[in-house]
């Protein structure tokens, strides 16, 4: 794991009606995260968002 891996472990992530995947942005909490996946998810877009951890512990919860 590099550097900003570690510092910046979550994810948020987008997938678009045509099923393409992009990362939104890298985060330091899940919660942090969370809220932004969150928010972005209400805007009304047919577009689902989520969470995920980079790095070996990727089930963990931080």
């Amino acid at each position: 794991m590099n550097d900003s891996a570690s510092m910046l472990p979550w994810l948020v992530v987008r997938q678009d009606d045509n099923g393409n995947r992009y990362r939104v942005g890298r985060y330091a909490t899940r919660a942090e995260a969370q809220k932004i996946a969150d928010s972005l998810d209400g805007r009304g877009h047919k577009r689902l968002y989520w969470v995920e951890r980079i790095g070996r512990n990727a089930t963990s919860a931080d």
